[in-house]
């Protein structure tokens, strides 16, 4: 639902959109919906999106925003992540209100995934 003045989209570079595509699929059950070759996008993923063919990557180190993914089961959505192709760049670590670790995908975009539980 688009609602006045929230975020609705956000898009990140990816230099390999393919295997940007295949991990996401593999990893978080994502589906995608390709604009020509240089795009893809998301919907229906707790914000809508897409990736744009690009060289550069989107991570904390070089002052990106850090989007972040919410996990009933943190050490398995690690596990999916990993044997998807993902690699985990700060393992679990706890903060105020749960526990959390980044990684990047394979186009080296950067997120993280958080726990209350």
């Amino acid at each position: 639902m688009n609602q006045h003045q929230k975020l609705n989209y956000v898009e990140f570079p990816a230099r390999d959109l393919l295997s940007t595509k295949s991990f996401f699929t593999q990893a978080f059950g994502w589906n995608f919906t390709d604009y020509g070759p240089d795009y893809t996008a998301f919907s229906d993923e707790g914000l809508d999106g897409g990736f744009f063919r690009s060289e550069q990557h989107s991570t904390t180190d070089s002052g990106s925003a850090l989007l972040v993914f919410y996990s009933e089961h943190l050490e398995q959505t690690e596990t999916n992540i990993r044997q998807s192709g993902g690699e985990i760049v700060k393992p679990i670590f706890p903060f105020p209100g749960g526990r959390r670790f980044h990684f990047t995908e394979p186009s080296g975009n950067e997120f993280a995934v958080w726990s209350d539980k």
